[in-house]
C-alpha cells in the first residue's frame, strides 16, 4: 500500500526523534551509571573508614578521657554496624563488638585493646580496598563510555546527514515541477503536463493539475457557439433570481439587470444594459439612489401602489486581485417588515388592554388595606402585599412594552426643551426613595455646580435616570450605597450617571446589556424584563444623546447618559 505524504513526513520526523532518543539514552545510561558508582565510593566506604579512625582515636584517648572516649567509640561502632557493605566486613564488625564488650569488663587489658585496634584496622583496610576496586571499575566504565558514545554519535550524525540530504527532495522536487507547471498555465501554455509517478498527495495534485490543464486547453479551443451558449445560460440564471440584481463593470457600464430589477426601475432592458450608469442616474431617481447611497438600512419602494421594503447588498467581483465590477442585489423584506409591524401592534394592543384591569385590581387591593372597610389578619395582609407586588411588576412590564412598541412604530413623541439637570435628578430620586428605603440603601449625590440646562424631553430623561437608579438598587446589597453623578463631559454635553458597588458586569457583556430582552447570565433575579436599558438607549438616541456603561466585576457598575447642552 502506497504511503501518503503525511505518513512519510511523520515517519521521517519519527526517525530523527528515535536517533535523538538513542544518543540521549546511551549518554544518560553511562553518565548515570558512573555517577552512581562514584557516589558509592564516596558514600558508604568513606564513612566506614571515617568511623574506624574515630574509634582508633577513642582507644588512644581511653586512659586520659575515658567517659568521652567510650561515648565516641560506641557511637561510631553503632554507625559502623549499620553501614556494613563489603564481604567479610560484617563478621569483623561482630567480632569488634564482642571484643569491645569484653574490653569493658577488663579495660586495663592491653591484649584486648590491641585486638580491638587490629579489628578496626582490618575494617579500614577492607573499605580502602573496596574504594580502590570501585575507582578502577569507574575508570573502566568511563573509558567504555568514551568509546561507545562517540561511535553512536558518529553513527547518528551519518544517518541524520544522509536523511537530511535526501528527505527534502521528497517534498521539494514535486513542488518545483508544480511551480513550473503553474507558471506555464499562467502564460496560457495549456499543453503543459506534470508527470509524477507517485501515489501520495503530490501524485493526486499532479493528476488534478493535468485535468485542469486539459479543461483549460479544451476551453481555449472551444468554438464561438459554445461561448454564446454559456452566455445565454448565464443570462437565464440571472433572470431566474428572485432578488433584483444589477451588474456594473469597473468602467461604470451596466452589464446586466434581471427582470425584477427592471420592473423596480421601470426601465426596459435596452434602456439599461450596455449604458453608462452616469446616463441612467440622470433619468432615474431610484437607480441614482441605489448606486450612490452607501447606507445599508432598509428603504421603501412603492410597487403597484403597494409599499415594499428592500435592503441593498453590494458584491464586488475581483479577478487577479483587481476589482472588475460589482453586483447590486435588492432583497425584498416586505413580509418580514409586515410581521414586525404586526408584532409591534400586537404588543401595544395587548399591553393597553391589560393595563386597565390591572390598574383596577391594584385600586381594589388598596381598598382591602383600608381599615375602614375591615381588618385583615397578618396572613391576609401578606397575601395582599404579595398581590400588590405582582400587580406593580406586571404594570411596569406593560409600561415597558408600551414604550417599546412606541419606539418600534416610530411614534415616539418628544418635547425637546431646556431642562435643568437638578430637576431630572430630583424627580428620578423621588421615584425610587421607597425602593431604596426597603433595602436601607443610601443614595449620595455628586452634582457639579452651575451646570447648564440640557436639551431633552424631561419625562424621557427622568425615565432613563430612574431606570439606572432602579437597577442600581436592585443589584446592590442590603445596607449598601449608590452615587448619582452629574458633570460637564465636554463643551457640548452633560453627563448624568449612577454608580453602584454591586456585582459588576464582565467586559464582554457590557454592550449586550442594551439589547432587548437581554439579561446578564448568572444573575438570578426574578424581577425585570431586559427591556429597561434597551428602551433607555432608544430614548437617548432619539434625543441625540449617548448612553453607556463602565463596569468591573466585583466592584460595581457606572451607567451614564450624555445629553446635549441646551
Amino acid at each position: 500500500m502506497a504511503l501518503k505524504l503525511k505518513t512519510k513526513l511523520a515517519l521521517g520526523v519519527g526517525f530523527l526523534f528515535l536517533l535523538l532518543l538513542l544518543v540521549g539514552g546511551v549518554g544518560f545510561y553511562y553518565f548515570n551509571k558512573i555517577s552512581l558508582e562514584s557516589q558509592d565510593v564516596l558514600k558508604d566506604n568513606n564513612k566506614s573508614v571515617e568511623y574506624g579512625h574515630k574509634m582508633l582515636d577513642a582507644l588512644n584517648a581511653w586512659e586520659k578521657e575515658r567517659d568521652m572516649a567510650r561515648k565516641v567509640f560506641e557511637e561510631n561502632l553503632a554507625a559502623q554496624e549499620t553501614n556494613v557493605t563489603e564481604q567479610g566486613e560484617s563478621a569483623i564488625t561482630h567480632t569488634l563488638h564482642r571484643d569491645y564488650n569484653t574490653f569493658l569488663l577488663h579495660d586495663d587489658s592491653l591484649p584486648l585493646q590491641l585486638a580491638l585496634q587490629k579489628s578496626i584496622s582490618r575494617i579500614i583496610q577492607i573499605n580502602l580496598d573496596a574504594i580502590n576496586a570501585k575507582n578502577i571499575q569507574s575508570q573502566k566504565e568511563i573509558e567504555n563510555a568514551k568509546v561507545i558514545i562517540p561511535l553512536i554519535i558518529s553513527f547518528c550524525i551519518l544517518i541524520g546527514f544522509t536523511f537530511i540530504v535526501n528527505f527534502p527532495g521528497l517534498i521539494a522536487n514535486p513542488i518545483i515541477k508544480l511551480t513550473e507547471g503553474i507558471k506555464a498555465i499562467a502564460n496560457k501554455n495549456y499543453s503543459q503536463r506534470i508527470h509524477l509517478q507517485r501515489d501520495d498527495e503530490f501524485g493526486d495534485l499532479a493528476k488534478a493539475f493535468n485535468d485542469m490543464a486539459q479543461q483549460l486547453d479544451a476551453y481555449e479551443h472551444s468554438n464561438l457557439a459554445k461561448i454564446l451558449f454559456e452566455k445565454k445560460r448565464a443570462e437565464t440564471v440571472i433572470n431566474s433570481l428572485k432578488d433584483a440584481s444589477i451588474g456594473i463593470d469597473k468602467n461604470g457600464t451596466v452589464l446586466f439587470a434581471n427582470q425584477q430589477a427592471l420592473q423596480l426601475l421601470n426601465l426596459k432592458e435596452a434602456d439599461a444594459v450596455g449604458h453608462a450608469q452616469a446616463d441612467i442616474q440622470k433619468r432615474n431617481d431610484l437607480f441614482r439612489f441605489l448606486t450612490k447611497e452607501e447606507n445599508g438600512m432598509p428603504f421603501k419602494i412603492v410597487v403597484n401602489n403597494k409599499e415594499n421594503y428592500f435592503t441593498k447588498e453590494q458584491i464586488d467581483i475581483e479577478q487577479d486581485q483587481e476589482t472588475m465590477g460589482h453586483v447590486l442585489i435588492l432583497k425584498n423584506i416586505t413580509p418580514y417588515k409586515e410581521l414586525d409591524v404586526a408584532k409591534t401592534n400586537f404588543i401595544a394592543t395587548i399591553s393597553h388592554e391589560l393595563k386597565t384591569p390591572l390598574a383596577s385590581s391594584d385600586f381594589s387591593l388598596r381598598l382591602l388595606e383600608d381599615e375602614r372597610i375591615g381588618h385583615l389578619t397578618t396572613e391576609q395582609k401578606e397575601l395582599v402585599q404579595s398581590l400588590k407586588d405582582d400587580n406593580q411588576r406586571l404594570l411596569r412590564i406593560l409600561s415597558e412594552l408600551l414604550d417599546l412598541s412606541q419606539v418600534e412604530s416610530g411614534k415616539i413623541k418628544l418635547n425637546l426643551q431646556a431642562v435643568p439637570v437638578n430637576d431630572i435628578v430630583s424627580k428620578a430620586l423621588a421615584a425610587v426613595q421607597n425602593a431604596a428605603r426597603e433595602k436601607n440603601i443610601q443614595i449620595k449625590q455628586q452634582l457639579s455646580e452651575y451646570l447648564p440646562a440640557v436639551k431633552a424631553d424631561a419625562e424621557k430623561a427622568v425615565w432613563i435616570i430612574n431606570n439606572f437608579l432602579t437597577n442600581a438598587i436592585r443589584y446592590s446589597a442590603q445596607n449598601d450605597h449608590i452615587t448619582v453623578k452629574a458633570g460637564l463631559h465636554d463643551s457640548g454635553h452633560i453627563e448624568i450617571g449612577v454608580q453602584d458597588f454591586g456585582i459588576g458586569i464582565d467586559v464582554s457583556l457590557q454592550q449586550k446589556v442594551f439589547d432587548r430582552f437581554y439579561r446578564v447570565p448568572g444573575i438570578h433575579e426574578k424581577k425585570g424584563t431586559g427591556l429597561g436599558l434597551a428602551i433607555s438607549k432608544d430614548f437617548a438616541d432619539a434625543m441625540e444623546g449617548e448612553i453607556g456603561v463602565e463596569s468591573t466585576v466585583g466592584k460595581g457598575s457606572y451607567f451614564f447618559c450624555r445629553f446635549k447642552v441646551a
